[in-house]
């Protein structure tokens, strides 16, 4: 807490060790100011070796009651590889359409597998 997040590889050496190894799929939203500072984070969710239910409402009521300025939004795949799968491309364009209401933009989403990560804002997803 208190880091300022600049890069996705910053934040994706912060939940490596914790996320690359589980047999569960994780989904945790990172929560900052207004300088990109990380003010907490939490997760949203847990799910199966395959999957993890988000609902925007989970992700925001959290970010809202936070009060954070943005979020990024950080999940596993299990199987080690980070590639986006159909469902991560469709749900992160929900998490930005509803943040980008609520005011509370989605910066990055972040997938951790074994040892590398994949960033939605590096590949050109958001």
């Amino acid at each position: 807490s208190g880091e300022k997040i600049t890069s996705p590889a910053i934040l994706s050496c912060y939940f490596m060790e914790e996320l690359r190894h589980s047999r569960e799929e994780r989904f945790i939203i990172t929560l900052l100011d207004a300088k990109c500072k990380m003010i907490g984070y939490e997760t949203v969710s847990k799910g199966s070796l395959t999957a993890s239910i988000v609902h925007p409402r989970e992700v925001y009521r959290i970010a809202i009651q936070k009060s954070a300025h943005s979020i990024i939004a950080v999940h596993n795949h299990p199987s080690g590889d980070p590639t986006p799968s159909e469902e991560d491309l469709q749900m992160t364009k929900r998490l930005q359409k509803v943040g980008d209401l609520v005011g509370i933009p989605l910066l990055d989403h972040i997938i951790i597998g074994d040892g590398i990560y994949k960033s939605f804002k590096e590949e050109s997803y958001l």
